[in-house]
């Protein structure tokens, strides 16, 4: 597919890199001839230097041909008006990213899309404060997707000392019979086990399966009580912002720290529920005296990956229960494990498993981006093109590599075996590591 891309900040550049490496035909313009010479020197796309909005510009970088224009420059203004005018020279489809909270409410972002033919807007900061809350109301989580309507939930969490579920391989593991082990990720590897495989000391484990079922399951890995009553968030930019009104509608006490004046003032007059400082969070009595060993989770979502950080670190030494963080590079992943953070996550990652939906091939309905990308959680609706339709699992050559996790037929949810069939209009949950995605693709493919 020819892909353009406006915009060359951390999102830009973080699309580019996988699309291109995806063997599309990735187009990048800026026009910052920094980060338009670092795109260059780095990957194996397109730049051009200039306006992403300008019908000259996008006319050059191939428009008329492409099948999929995406804006992510710092204005939503700019992203807007270049996907309308994308729209109008040829482009088959567009994604604006929109942050401002002025286009945030849905009756007014259902308008602008409709009005400029943008065919998905994009909110980084608001899909982050949602996976956020997910977290933070499932005991024991480190992530958690919804797949097929909410019908299937994947649970990540760490295996700790006491996990009745470790040592023992998984063909001899008793688990309820809606849920599966579809992933194991282990020394920063990402595992598609088999029934030979067990779970050992400190693995992530991805628990899939009926969306109860997993809720219920999931309260015996949580280490403290289960309800989280009280939530310090460490940040008042977007993330912080939607987050926190979130947890006022669920009557959950919420403090804000931020060290910025006006912004801490702006977040205290939207949220008036929230208890919100203006200071310095790395201020070790600061923390103290405002009760940080109270919290039930610590987030720290400021604008700066080192800080996010180190400001978890600090509340470790202080006794926080748990630490979230947002990191918008993933070079520190590893480093977060090691240094016992809770949670890391990763707005580019997020927005790009929404993006792939749209760029990849056949009748995929979801992507979701599995620890840094090491795998991925394919959501497929199965159609009359798929060539294996009533054909038991154990003949039909599955790809390697991956694993189909969940079927739901008919509103229910199926853990499959060999015996299982794909039936048109199930909706199957396959995690594959990034090698066999392709080939996951083509298996639901054409005939």
């Amino acid at each position: 597919m020819h892909i353009i891309i406006i915009g060359a900040g951390k999102v830009g550049y973080s699309l580019a890199k996988r699309l291109s490496e995806e063997s599309h035909s990735v187009v990048v313009i800026d026009q910052d001839e920094d980060r338009i010479n670092v795109v260059k020197s780095n990957l194996d796309v397109t730049t051009i230097l200039g306006n992403g909005a300008s019908p000259q510009t996008l006319t050059d970088a191939g428009a008329k041909k492409s099948g999929l224009v995406i804006a992510v420059t710092i204005s939503d203004e700019i992203n807007m008006l270049s996907c309308l005018a994308a729209k109008k020279l040829g482009a088959k489809k567009t994604i604006a990213r929109v942050r401002s909270e002025d286009y945030s409410k849905e009756g007014e972002l259902v308008f602008f899309n409709d009005l400029i033919g943008v065919d998905l807007s994009i909110n980084p900061e608001l899909v982050t404060a949602l996976e956020i809350l997910r977290i933070l109301i499932t005991p024991g989580a480190i992530n958690v997707e919804h797949f097929a309507e909410g019908k299937v939930q994947m649970f990540e969490t760490k295996i700790k000392e006491d996990c009745p579920y470790s040592n023992i391989p998984l063909i001899d593991l008793t688990l309820p019979p809606q849920i599966l082990i579809a992933g194991i990720m282990r020394s920063h590897k990402m595992i598609i086990p088999s029934g030979r495989d067990s779970l050992l000391l400190n693995d992530n484990a991805f628990f899939l399966g009926e969306d109860e079922a997993i809720h219920e399951f999931s309260q015996q890995f949580s280490s403290k009580q289960s309800k989280v009553e009280r939530v310090l968030i460490i940040g008042a930019g977007r993330i912080g912002r939607y987050l926190a009104a979130m947890l006022q509608e669920k009557d959950i006490s919420v403090k804000i720290i931020e060290k910025d004046p006006k912004r801490a003032q702006f977040a205290a007059d939207k949220l008036r529920k929230s208890n919100v400082f203006c200071a310095d969070a790395a201020n070790i009595e600061f923390l103290k005296n405002i009760g940080i060993e109270e919290a039930d989770v610590v987030v720290c979502v400021t604008e700066d990956d080192k800080l996010n950080l180190l400001l978890a670190l600090i509340s470790k030494h202080l006794k926080a229960a748990k630490t979230i963080i947002k990191l918008e590079w993933t070079d520190y992943s590893d480093l977060t494990e090691q240094l016992g953070i809770d949670v890391t996550l990763s707005p580019i990652n997020i927005t790009s498993g929404t993006i792939l939906k749209l760029v990849r091939k056949g009748d995929i309905v979801q992507v979701s981006l599995l620890q840094g990308a090491n795998a991925e959680a394919l959501e497929f609706i199965v159609s009359e093109k798929c060539k294996h339709i009533n054909i038991p699992l154990k003949d039909a050559s599955f790809p390697r590599n991956a694993l189909i996790g969940t079927i739901v037929r008919d509103g229910m949810a199926i853990v499959p075996n060999g015996d299982t069939v794909l039936m048109i209009n199930d909706r199957v949950i396959v995690v594959v590591l990034p090698e066999s995605v392709e080939k996951v693709i083509s298996y639901f493919g054409k005939r």
